[in-house]
């Protein structure tokens, strides 16, 4: 099924007709002797039947039209119109239309249950195939659309891990994962007509009865993070202050001093409570 255009004429005009019909009929049939009364009943009829002619359109709406079950096609301008007397005239909206979705519970890709909703934003681009290329295009779009959005969920990791790498994750490319999201959707639309503006993820949570092991994991990973960042410093500085105190000859440390000299400096730096130095008065020894 295809939209397509049909036959329409100026509304008001066929208006004027249709009422200048069934008032000159009605005269006809109440002041005439027999043959003007069925002269008035013929063009009284004539009036109805330019009268079952008339549609009104709204903006962003279009009339789809059949003709005793026959498809004859579409009217998009707004106004007042007349068409093909008889016809059946259904509305459908062309105005831009969001939905939130349900929470859904979905695996990730690495098989941890999760919970992710997305609002989805659409709009009819062929009205034809909306109203008969499905049964219920609304219905249609939401079930399709809880279907790809479960369907991007089991295809990409809730977070990075160790396994996955640099690979695209929900929480961390929420814009990647929203553009693939949008080309999912579009392809499964495309049957009901309807073009997909955009998708974006509006909530994303681990489900309930891992939530707490998960938030442990991701506080270990930020610790683990921050001491790598301390003790890489610790390094840089203790590299420097050996470094400098041999290029100043300021004092002459063999390997077993530098050790301990190291052992000094990165417990100092990376302990977290304050350090208590021992002042040695005498030889080192």
């Amino acid at each position: 099924m295809r939209e397509k255009s049909i036959f329409k004429m100026n509304g008001f005009a066929a208006l004027i007709i249709a009422l200048v019909c069934i008032g000159f009929g009605i005269f006809l049939i109440v002041t005439g002797a027999i043959p003007e009364i069925i002269a008035g009943v013929l063009v009284f009829l004539l009036g109805l039947i330019i009268a079952t002619s008339l549609t009104i359109v709204q903006p962003n709406e279009a009339k789809v039209l059949t003709f005793f079950g026959t498809y004859l096609g579409v009217i998009r301008d707004q106004g007042l119109w007349a068409t093909i007397p008889f016809t059946f005239k259904r509305s459908v909206s062309l105005r831009v239309t969001n939905f939130n979705s349900e929470k859904l519970k979905v695996n990730d890709l690495d098989g941890n249950p999760i919970e992710i909703a997305a609002v989805v934003v659409y709009k009819v681009r062929d009205a034809a195939k909306a109203l008969y290329d499905v049964e219920n295009y609304k219905n249609f779009i939401h079930i399709q659309s809880e279907t790809g959005i479960r369907h991007i969920a089991s295809t990409y990791a809730y977070d990075s891990n160790e396994n996955n790498g640099n690979a695209l994750t929900l929480r961390q490319n929420s814009d990647e994962v929203a553009d693939v999201l949008v080309t999912d959707l579009q392809k499964r639309l495309d049957v009901a007509g309807v073009d997909v503006i955009e998708a974006r993820i509006m909530h994303l949570a681990y489900s309930s009865e891992i939530a707490a092991a998960m938030l442990q994991r991701q506080q270990a990973q930020a610790v683990l993070s921050a001491r790598k960042v301390i003790v890489d410093g610790a390094v840089g500085l203790v590299k420097a202050a050996i470094d400098q105190l041999t290029e100043q000859d300021i004092v002459d440390l063999d390997e077993e001093k530098k050790a301990q000299m190291v052992n000094n400096l990165m417990v100092a730096i990376v302990s977290e409570k304050g350090t208590q130095p021992i002042i040695n008065t005498g030889s080192i020894y």
